[in-house]
C-alpha cells in the first residue's frame, strides 16, 4: 500500500521475484478491463481517466473473483488492493471464507513532490508497451521508444492535475485503511520509505519479510 507513484508496482514485482508469489495488481487487472471494450470498462474509463477512485462494489467484485481464480502455495500478492476501509472489510470476510490468512501489509511512503515528478514524467509506447521517465530513465531519442522507433505518449491520468487529485483521494480513503490494519493483533504493518533507490528498498523490505516468514515458520 502508498501512495501512487511511491513504487508499489517495482517492489510489488521484486518481491514476486523474491518470494515465487502470484502478483495482483488491481490497477493491471482494472486496465485490462476498461481496454476491452466493455461497457464495464468504459464505466471504469470515466473514473480512472479522471483520476478518481472507481466506486467499491466494482473493484470488489473484480478482485474478488481475480482472487478466487488465483491460487498459489507460495502465497499472493495483493497490490493497489484493497484502497479504501469497505474494500479492506469485504477483503477481510472474503479471506476468511476462504481460509487464507493475510500475513503482512506493506506500506511505502514517499515525498508528495517527489511523486509528482515520478508520475508527470512517465512515457509509454503505444505500440510495444515499453515504458521511460523523462529525467530517470528517457529513451535515446527524446520522445521516441528505443525498441520500435514510435512516439511516446503521456498516459491522460498522468497528467499533474489527474496525479494531485489521486493524491488527494489516496489521503481521503486510503490512508484510513493503514489504520484499519494497524489495530488488527494478527497482521503485521511493514512501513518503508519509497524514496530511495528502487534495489536499496527492495532489500529492505526482503529483509523485514523474511525475519516475519521465520517467525511464521
Amino acid at each position: 500500500m502508498g501512495p501512487p507513484g511511491a513504487g508499489k508496482g517495482t517492489q510489488a514485482k521484486r518481491l514476486v521475484d523474491e518470494f515465487g508469489m502470484t502478483h495482483l495488481s488491481s490497477g493491471d487487472i482494472l486496465r485490462a478491463e476498461r481496454g476491452s471494450g466493455s461497457d464495464l470498462g468504459r464505466q471504469l474509463a470515466q473514473y480512472m481517466d479522471a483520476g478518481g477512485l472507481v466506486p467499491d462494489p466494482i473493484v470488489v467484485s473484480v478482485m474478488a473473483k481475480a482472487v478466487s481464480q488465483n491460487h498459489s502455495g507460495r502465497g499472493l500478492l495483493l497490490d493497489g488492493f484493497p484502497r479504501t476501509v469497505h474494500q479492506a472489510q469485504a477483503l477481510d470476510e472474503q479471506l476468511a471464507q476462504a481460509g487464507k490468512p493475510l500475513d503482512a501489509v506493506v506500506v511505502i511512503t514517499a515525498d508528495e513532490g517527489l511523486i509528482i515528478e515520478r508520475i508527470t514524467g512517465r512515457r509509454s509506447c503505444p505500440s510495444c508497451g515499453r515504458v521511460y521517465h523523462v529525467r530517470f530513465m528517457p529513451p535515446r531519442r527524446e520522445a521516441v521508444c528505443d525498441a520500435c522507433g514510435t512516439a511516446l505518449v503521456q498516459r491522460e491520468d498522468d497528467s499533474e492535475a489527474v496525479v494531485r487529485q489521486r493524491l488527494a483521494n489516496y489521503n481521503r480513503q486510503t490512508e484510513p485503511v493503514i489504520g484499519h490494519y494497524r489495530q488488527r493483533k494478527d497482521v503485521q504493518v511493514i512501513e518503508v520509505d519509497g524514496g530511495g533507490e528502487a534495489g536499496q528498498v527492495a532489500g529492505q523490505l526482503i529483509q523485514r519479510l523474511r525475519r516475519l516468514q521465520e517467525h511464521c515458520g
